[in-house]
């Protein structure tokens, strides 16, 4: 048996991880909000959940609609994929997943978005756990993903994705974007594979493979660039000269729907305008 001064650093010891360890993930409550944000310990609700509006989003249109038609069936407790938007920087991945979320919460569905760190995969069956006690649909949003070399982190999502232990539950649809078409990286060690280099390609797409529904999203033309900006600025009332868009786009080096809003930015800061 410890003795009294054993007991008390025991007990102080003890406080102190009762202090550190991360509060339950069904602690908050998962219906009082449009959205959350899960840190890999616990969530908190996003509010408000004010997205930019889908028809703002210009073009994109082909993808809007899938997504969309793709949402609303998982909203509606219909047969939904879980979803890739991969492609080009600023073209409206992020803002489309979260939108597509926004719209069907105006239309009156109860479903809910939930962002959660790409870096903290291992952290998602705790959250898995909480959310398949809660009757509401869900769309789990991982925003950016990628990784390292070597990682083990690529599997966890397969497992997640279809058939593992860590599978998500019914009520959860993944929602993940990326720069790359099929997420990891394609690294020169592959091609040094001294048994078959051919397994680590394959082991790379079977990640990709595991979304029913892949969108992707392409550099903007010169006149889709300034038709994302036409809309923007119509939406705020704000003019705009044709050869100042193409040259701020120019001078970014990007023809982008981020490029576009970053322009309506500075025309409304020059005419003393809030775009709150």
């Amino acid at each position: 048996m410890p003795d009294a001064d054993n007991r008390d650093v025991l007990n102080r010891i003890a406080d102190a991880l009762e202090r550190l360890a991360p509060p339950a993930a069904g602690s908050v409550d998962w219906e009082t909000a449009g959205a959350f944000v899960w840190n890999g310990r616990n969530a908190r609700p996003i509010v408000p959940f004010e997205p930019v509006a889908i028809d703002l989003l210009s073009g994109i249109d082909s993808q809007k609609a899938r997504l969309l038609d793709n949402t609303d069936r998982h909203a509606s407790g219909l047969a939904a994929h879980d979803a890739l938007l991969w492609g080009a920087r600023g073209m409206g991945k992020s803002a489309l997943a979260k939108s597509a979320v926004r719209t069907l919460q105006i239309r009156g569905e109860d479903i809910a978005l939930v962002e959660a760190p790409s870096d903290q995969l291992e952290s998602l069956p705790g959250l898995f756990a909480a959310l398949a006690a809660i009757d509401r649909r869900f769309i789990l949003f991982i925003d950016d993903i990628g990784f390292a070399e070597g990682s083990a982190e690529p599997r966890l999502l397969r497992s997640m994705l279809e058939g593992g232990a860590s599978q998500r539950p019914a009520n959860v649809r993944l929602y993940v974007t990326s720069n790359r078409r099929h997420i990891l990286s394609r690294q020169m060690s592959e091609q040094d594979d001294p048994i078959n280099p051919r397994d680590a390609v394959d082991d790379q797409l079977a990640l990709s493979d595991r979304f029913g529904l892949r969108l992707g999203f392409h550099a903007a033309s010169q006149e889709d660039y300034l038709a994302i900006v036409s809309r923007y600025a119509e939406a705020h009332g704000l003019d705009f000269e044709r050869e100042e868009a193409l040259l701020w786009a120019k001078q970014r080096g990007s023809r982008s729907g981020r490029v576009a809003w970053q322009y309506i930015v500075e025309l409304a800061g020059r005419a003393g305008r809030s775009l709150a």
